[in-house]
């Protein structure tokens, strides 16, 4: 279990990272006018970039900072805070380099993470296809090899980044195969001859975040860029979603925080019937409950990150702290919307923001009832042994 206790090195991280997101983000209100123009957060990524605030559990061998996955979610909470459709552009590069740590691919490993850590440039992670989200099993982007090249043909979707990305993970399976076998995992330059992005999806929330579809056409990929072979590339897509839920985990953290911060400020100067409606009862009992759900969050979230940082890959941990902190992101930034009434309903306020932002949540990396399907399974196996 998790120690609730920061060190004194993690609390100055933290203090830094909150400190540059006000400044960047939060105090110009870029997070409310990227939410309206729908731009990449090219400028604000830079800064982070700049200040170490990004790709931060990649290993030292390539320049990275190599910090824990504690580490990792307690500067995440604090960008999230700020805006999570900025956030998960930056959370997209880490979601891409994970496959890479995991697989531990020395050669691979150093020859793209480096390009990140050495100038601002995005990756991203391409796993869903049209018919194939949360169930790996079912994608039908297929390679073959030719030679000294393999041959990739498909499509994916959702894919963060992708009309941005120097580089793909793209998962793929042999030709011929079915099911878990078969699927392997690639490392695919996007300047790649047969690689482009098409489709740019124009979502409800999180729309500073870019996400596109990602075409394989007779896509031509150097046999030395393959990850993972045939029987190893599904388990890869397995883990890097084990390790990357605490980060989604961490982002309903910091949505939860800021739609309560922003609640209670409104309801300390908001007044009805001659009060502060923070005097009314009805209120302080959804600010309560707006604390309690960014402890509980909090904490199965670090917990969750702390098991990952002891080796312990166990989906359940993972995916308790997506399950819950997704559904309470959901209920508090609604219930934020509540509080602030008909001007929590318009764009003069960051709450009606908060909520839009707080669904995808639900969804992305396994939606929440995928999640609880994964914590049932590892019960039962658990009572079997």
């Amino acid at each position: 279990m998790f120690e609730n206790s920061l060190t004194d090195e993690q609390k100055m991280m933290v203090d830094s990272a909150r400190k540059m997101v006000r400044e960047i983000i939060i105090e110009p209100r870029v997070d409310m006018a990227l939410d309206r123009s729908g731009e990449f957060p090219h400028a604000v990524y830079k800064t982070l970039w700049e200040n170490g605030l990004v790709n931060l559990e990649f290993p030292e061998s390539v320049g990275g900072a190599e910090l824990s996955c504690v580490d990792d979610v307690l500067i995440q909470e604090e960008i999230h805070y700020g805006c999570l459709g900025i956030s998960t552009s930056v959370m997209g590069n880490s979601l891409a380099a994970m496959p890479l740590i995991i697989a531990n691919h020395p050669e691979l490993t150093k020859k793209y993470l480096s390009r990140l850590v050495n100038d601002p440039l995005y990756a991203a992670y391409c796993c869903s296809e049209p018919d194939a989200g949360s169930d790996v099993a079912a994608l039908t982007t297929k390679y073959r090899k030719q030679g000294d090249k393999y041959i990739l043909n498909g499509q994916k979707r959702w894919i963060t980044n992708g009309d941005v990305a120097d580089w793909y993970v793209v998962f793929a399976r042999e030709e011929g195969t079915k099911g878990h076998q078969g699927v392997a995992a690639f490392v695919v330059e996007a300047a790649y001859p047969g690689v482009r992005w098409d489709s740019l999806v124009h979502k409800m929330g999180q729309r500073a975040s870019h996400t596109c579809d990602v075409l394989f056409e007779d896509a031509e990929v150097p046999v030395s860029n393959m990850l993972a072979g045939p029987e190893k590339g599904f388990v890869l897509a397995m883990r890097t979603f084990d390790r990357s839920r605490p980060w989604i985990a961490a982002a309903a953290s910091g949505v939860i925080r800021r739609a309560k911060d922003e609640s209670l400020r409104y309801a300390m100067e908001r007044k009805t019937f001659g009060v502060p409606i923070i005097q009314h009862q009805m209120i302080q009992h959804m600010l309560a409950d707006m604390q309690i759900a960014y402890e509980a969050s909090r904490l199965l979230c670090h917990n969750a990150a702390a098991e990952i940082d002891k080796g312990n890959f166990r989906g359940t941990h993972s995916a308790c702290a997506k399950a819950y902190s997704a559904d309470a992101a959901m209920k508090v930034t609604t219930d934020a919307v509540q509080i602030f009434g008909g001007y929590g309903y318009t764009n003069e306020f960051v709450v009606e923001k908060l909520m839009r932002d707080a669904k995808l949540l639900q969804i992305y990396e396994g939606t929440s009832q995928i999640q609880r399907m994964v914590i049932a399974r590892d019960m039962v196996r658990a009572l079997q042994h």
